[in-house]
């Protein structure tokens, strides 16, 4: 910079520290982005969802990127009405039931394993939709993942990594297509 290109109201300033010890900082943000297909392939609804990374979610996600250890399947599965805590486990969610199985409505198959693209710029994406053929009606308040554990509708095994709501819970009939994506980024 010349001086002859400074004002009256630039300013410079600069700070050293020493001996100071690192800090980085990450967070851990996804996103579920449904979409309600009706019986005669339109969309009824679609849903985005800024999701809660749980506690025992971020401490697999740092156990399996730092402790060097294999994390398990990964299934996606419906949350009924309540809200997700960061200290719900897969096992222990209280204020909310999965629904599929025991609770309507229903789905059909096992909770779906979502394909995956290559991480990039700290992103992952699923590399497509995954797809809940509704089967009863009832109300679907949002999604999660659970890693490490069943695919069976309503096991408790495994960790329960993500949940989150949709803005409003959505009413299905029987014949619906639920598709979901999912994105993890580390910032």
């Amino acid at each position: 910079m010349s001086l002859d290109k400074m004002t009256a109201t630039d300013q410079v300033s600069a700070a050293t520290k020493y001996n100071t010890t690192p800090s980085d900082q990450m967070a851990i943000n996804g996103y579920y982005h449904a979409v309600c297909y009706g019986a005669d392939g339109q969309i009824k609804w679609e849903a985005p969802i800024e999701n809660l990374v749980t506690t025992v979610g971020q401490n697999l996600t740092l156990d399996t990127i730092l402790g060097n250890s294999a994390a398990g399947a990964v299934v996606m599965g419906l949350k009924g009405t309540g809200t997700a805590i960061a200290a719900d486990t897969q096992a222990s969610h209280a204020s909310w039931n999965e629904v599929g199985g025991t609770n309507a409505p229903a789905y059909s198959g096992n909770r779906p394993t979502p394909s995956f693209s290559a991480a990039s710029a700290g992103s992952k994406t699923t590399s497509s939709a995954v797809s809940f053929s509704i089967t009863s009606t009832g109300t679907v308040a949002g999604c999660f993942i659970n890693i490490g554990g069943s695919a069976t509708k309503d096991s408790t095994t495994g960790t329960l990594f993500s949940a989150g709501d949709f803005s409003s819970s959505k009413a299905v009939v029987n014949g619906d297509t639920i598709a979901v994506s999912y994105t993890l980024t580390l910032t």
